[in-house]
């Protein structure tokens, strides 16, 4: 076996050459016949990313692009037609791209990802509106927040790449006088548990996944979590631990850290502020990523246009503000950190522009490396050639 899985990674960094020079590595057979690779011994030599976008002017739908080794950005061009993909995420296999369409009829679709090109496999509504967010996990069940009518859909990817119809379909609810906006959902790092942030009603909604029924049911400890007042919570990142959570909130231009004790119940912790505390103005945040060592956490603020960099204490998960970088365009709805967590790249919505910056990974800080021009982009997705080669 382990003769086997040598020849088949030579044969795959052959063929993913472009990407990745001859290394030095380690690998092991691991559990459930996966490979397990010491990334730390990869020398990458340059990503591709997929950017979504909102095509009401000249944008065609899902275009690629190179992050080059220096942080340089090379556009390679339309990948995909399709309407209004404002949310992208790739399959647990690395093999197929989901965009969600972002119409009042609601709607989510699978690509093949074949060289330069997506090739679409199939559609399937979301019964819901405006859908804005979608996100996976390892056996293929799909979460879709439809923002337009405050609820999460429930799908699945087969092997094939091909989507089945709406499974399920959970409705956010609230006593108070206030319509949900369910903004985004993702399954928790383990077990069956499901979280959503709805900014409508300003609460972090909890679900589980029974996957018997493939349905969306209650967890059987908490419903919802009501965030501090304002706060309005728009997306989220796990900490690779389980147990904090990292919600960025729109209104509140804040990020609040949510525990989850070991009762499995989730806490409210503290907040903090992603803007300076000269800043006056308007602004919204929008997006939230951990680095990939899991020492500096960043959220861009639309408005103020720039980064907001936090370092996390690894021993309690609290946040202290590092700096600001400006995004050298207007409005960045949304960015990624590059596989390697050597660079930083930005979508400003309203200036047509992608930005790369180079993270320095002692600081934290970012550093202005190159832009291009594409009409409305909203959401970055790379894409790493490295992956699981036996499931």
């Amino acid at each position: 076996m382990r003769y086997l899985v040598i020849i088949m990674v030579l044969i795959f960094s052959f063929e993913f050459a472009e990407f990745i020079y001859p290394v030095k590595g380690t690998m092991d057979i691991v559990e459930n016949n996966t490979i397990s690779i010491d990334t730390t011994q990869i020398v990458y030599k340059e990503f591709s990313f997929y950017v979504g976008t909102y095509t009401s002017g000249d944008s065609e739908g899902i275009y690629k692009y190179k992050l080059k080794k220096n942080g340089l950005i090379e556009e390679i061009g339309l990948s995909a037609k399709s309407e209004n993909p404002s949310y992208l995420t790739l399959s647990n296999d690395n093999k197929f791209v989901i965009a969600v369409n972002e119409n009042s009829i609601g709607s989510i679709e699978s690509f093949l990802i074949s060289g330069d090109s997506l090739i679409l496999i199939n559609q399937s509504l979301t019964e819901g509106k405006y859908p804005c967010h979608v996100s996976t996990n390892r056996n293929g069940y799909v979460l879709v927040s439809n923002y337009g009518s405050g609820d999460v859909s429930l799908l699945k990817l087969n092997s094939w790449g091909v989507l089945t119809e709406l499974l399920d379909n959970e409705l956010h609810t609230s006593d108070e006088n206030s319509e949900p906006y369910a903004h985004s959902s993702q399954f928790e790092l383990k077990g069956n548990g499901i979280i959503s942030a709805d900014l409508g009603i300003n609460k972090m909604w909890f679900s589980s996944l029974d996957k018997i029924q493939q349905k969306l049911v209650h967890n059987g400890i908490q419903q919802s979590l009501k965030m501090p007042e304002g706060s309005g919570p728009r997306h989220f990142v796990i900490h690779p631990n389980g147990k904090w959570i990292y919600v960025v909130n729109e209104y509140g231009n804040s990020v609040t850290l949510v525990n989850k004790n070991d009762n499995g119940e989730f806490i409210l912790d503290n907040s903090i502020s992603t803007l300076p505390a000269e800043f006056s103005g308007s602004s919204y945040c929008a997006d939230i990523h951990i680095s990939v060592d899991n020492k500096f956490l960043y959220a861009s603020n639309r408005g103020h246009n720039s980064i907001a960099i936090f370092s996390v204490n690894e021993y309690n998960g609290s946040l202290s503000i590092v700096g600001y970088e400006l995004t050298r365009g207007s409005y960045p709805r949304n960015f990624s950190i590059s596989p390697d967590d050597n660079y930083l790249v930005v979508a400003n919505q309203k200036s047509n522009s992608i930005i790369s910056f180079k993270r320095n990974l002692t600081t934290g800080l970012l550093e202005y490396v190159d832009e291009v021009t594409l009409h409305i982009p909203v959401c970055i997705l790379f894409y790493n050639p490295i992956v699981m080669l036996l499931h």
